[in-house]
């Protein structure tokens, strides 16, 4: 179903290391798994990961999250395609990703996460990172951009993060941070790991 999908990214990620999609998935999944999320049933403020601790800090990082599961339709959904993106690299560029985990991210009105990048330098664990969007409507006034930089910090991308947008980056080469909210944000980040579960 989204083998296109699957070329594009691949070959982004060979050339570029990232890729940003526009209408990346099928059109009626955002607005299903914006209901899903939209519950905010079991969310819990969101960690920082810092010297084998995870602790909670407002000055870097203020969004609630979720893991998702099977266990709902558009959750599944949003999983199988995951699934099928590891396998296309495994097959395509030898990556050896063994596991893909996401969650829900939903940033309240005025809510950030500072520039950070999602894996150190040589830790082999998460090696590629996606970001999917599912805020319908969302203005340019309504902030919550994902901003990207290259390893030397310089600019590359800001993204609007409207729904059914997906990004895709090499986790451990594009520091990025999430600009405050003006507005209720959704979206889903994900790793694809080479570690065990």
């Amino acid at each position: 179903m989204y083998q296109k999908q699957y070329e594009q990214i691949t070959d982004a990620l060979v050339n570029d290391g990232y890729v940003v999609i526009t209408d990346a998935l099928e059109k009626k999944l955002p607005s299903a798994l914006l209901n899903e999320a939209k519950n905010e049933q079991d969310f819990k403020r969101a960690g920082i990961s810092g010297l084998g601790d995870l602790h909670l800090d407002s000055n870097r990082r203020r969004d609630k999250i979720h893991w998702l599961s099977r266990s709902a339709d558009a959750q599944a959904s949003f999983l199988d395609f995951a699934s099928g993106l590891q396998e296309y690299l495994n097959k395509e560029l030898y990556l050896g990703l063994s596991y893909y985990e996401s969650h829900f991210a939903i940033y309240d009105k005025g809510a950030f996460y500072e520039k950070h990048l999602d894996s150190f330098k040589n830790s082999k664990n998460r090696v590629v990172t996606t970001v999917y969007y599912l805020n319908e409507d969302w203005t340019d006034n309504d902030g919550g951009e994902l901003v990207v930089y290259d390893e030397d910090d310089n600019f590359l991308a800001k993204v609007k993060p409207d729904a059914n947008t997906l990004i895709v980056f090499m986790s451990e080469k594009f520091p990025h941070e999430v600009l405050p909210a003006k507005r209720k944000r959704y979206s889903i980040a994900g790793w694809f790991r080479i570690d065990k579960v």
